[in-house]
């Protein structure tokens, strides 16, 4: 089942994964979706998630890089704007995405989940 999603990600055009690979070890990563749109002249949308960052690597850069290359590819798409999600209340980790650049408080986020009998069959 793995695989089958895996190879269904790597055939999507619009599905990137961006990661930080350094002696062969992934460091950090990240996940860019882009959305097709019908409005702002139909140009797409971006959406990053699942940023990670191993550790031991932290404050070197390497996020950061990996943020900045999946903005590239956003805007390569002729991405309008690029949306950001992250469950993080720490404000060292909300500077990280600021210094990177996105802004705080443009936009207001709400998140739905599944209904409890549907949640352990199904994971988003």
């Amino acid at each position: 089942m793995l695989q089958s999603m895996w190879d269904a990600i790597l055939n999507d055009p619009r599905l990137f994964y961006i990661v930080a690979d350094l002696a062969s070890q992934l460091v950090a990563t990240c996940n860019l979706t882009i959305v097709p749109n019908l409005t702002r002249g139909a140009r797409p949308y971006g959406i990053i998630e699942n940023v990670v960052t191993h550790s031991d690597y932290r404050q070197q850069g390497i996020g950061t890089q990996v943020l900045h290359y999946a903005l590239n590819l956003a805007w390569e798409q002729q991405c309008y704007k690029v949306m950001l999600l992250t469950s993080s209340k720490r404000e060292e980790t909300l500077h990280f995405y600021e210094r990177a650049g996105f802004k705080r408080g443009v936009k207001t986020g709400f998140i739905a989940l599944p209904p409890e009998h549907l949640s352990s069959s199904q994971s988003c």
